[in-house]
């Protein structure tokens, strides 16, 4: 039973009419359409749910509610809520007239679980070469990127990555809103903050960036890279924090370079093209992609090597990639994981005696 303190508790009596879905661990997301409009993601489909508001007003005072629990505003005047509950779970808001079909409210719900390698391997995320691939990218500090489409899993395969940090490394993790669940003992958490109602007080992800770098981090873990930060990262991790790990939004391997280098560009800091690309080929060692398949599934479809540059364009090799070969009638993706080219690292991990896949069968 829900306690008056629970984290969802004002959420249920705010939004009654979705107070179920709240309640169900099987939904990931809760999008409120407007009064009339409710739809949930339950493992990993959409679906339209009979739930409703009475009104307009009902709904929209029921945003404004949680914007005033969670001590923000939502009024004419601030029109978009992003806010996140105790329980880590988000919320998302947007009033009109921006939001045309009425107030529109999104809930990505918290998991109290935290998907472990062996659960995304259980699930078919993984298969035993990705994990050992991933293992190596880990033990040998190489920087990684989780790349892949909104709700692709990005951050349960950052997680799983993360477990394969040695105990007794010291780990800063960044975030805008703290979802990541490392289990190491020596791990230091950031969040950033949003400003207040006047406009002051805003602390980003590139300023915990700048003061993470003074508290001797062994592994600096973002959560997600989204705008300018992503040029102190590239600093950073080519001045020596070796095995640091974050995610973006890409849709495929080299589609990450592309977008790690336009969020660079965002910082407002003046560099040549060449000298940028030349910063993000030489930072980045590997992406691990991820992507929601048709039938509603979460897999990592690819884990790519980052080559030097070559004629100023980024360069990649596949080493494990998923291939899709059929979808059975009841909309069932089925496929393979498939072993492409040797890593460019095979002799570093046979030194450091850490084990890789076959790739001469």
């Amino acid at each position: 039973m829900e306690s008056n303190n629970s984290p969802n508790s004002f959420l249920t009596l705010f939004l009654a009419p979705v107070k179920d879905y709240l309640a169900d661990d099987d939904v990931s997301e809760i999008l409120i359409n407007g009064p009339k409009q409710v739809y949930i993601e339950r493992k990993g489909r959409l679906e339209l749910t009979p739930a409703a508001f009475p009104s307009e007003q009902g709904l929209r005072a029921a945003a404004s509610n949680i914007a005033k629990t969670m001590q923000r505003l939502l009024n004419d005047d601030n029109p978009r809520l992003d806010a996140r509950l105790p329980d880590g779970s988000r919320v998302h808001a947007v009033i009109p007239p921006l939001a045309r079909c009425g107030t529109v409210i999104a809930i990505r719900k918290f998991k109290k679980d935290t998907l472990t390698v062996e659960k995304l391997h259980q699930f078919g995320s993984l298969c035993d070469d990705s994990v050992l691939l991933i293992k190596a990218l880990v033990g040998l500090h190489k920087n990684v990127i989780v790349s892949g489409g909104t709700s692709s899993g990005k951050t349960s395969v950052l997680n799983a990555l993360s477990s394969f940090i040695a105990n007794h490394e010291r780990i800063l993790v960044i975030e805008d809103a703290s979802e990541l669940q490392l289990q190491q003992e020596h791990v230091v958490c950031f969040e950033t903050r949003k400003p207040d109602k006047n406009g002051q007080g805003e602390v980003t992800i590139r300023d915990l960036i700048h003061s993470s770098l003074r508290l001797r981090p062994d592994r600096l873990v973002i959560g997600e890279i989204r705008g300018g930060e992503a040029l102190d990262l590239l600093q950073a991790l080519n001045t020596g924090h070796a095995g640091s790990m974050s995610t973006i939004h890409a849709n495929s391997p080299l589609d990450c370079m592309y977008r790690l280098e336009t969020c660079a560009l965002l910082s407002g800091i003046e560099i040549p093209l060449v000298a940028l690309r030349s910063q993000v080929a030489s930072a980045i060692d590997a992406v691990v992609h991820t992507a929601r398949l048709v039938d509603g599934s979460r897999k990592v479809i690819a884990i790519s090597e980052i080559l030097p540059l070559k004629n100023g364009e980024y360069q990649t090799q596949d080493l494990i990639v998923w291939q899709t070969e059929r979808i059975t009638t009841e909309g069932k993706v089925e496929g393979r994981f498939v072993l492409k080219n040797k890593p460019t690292f095979m002799a570093e991990a046979e030194i450091a005696r850490i084990q890789l896949p076959n790739y001469d069968q």
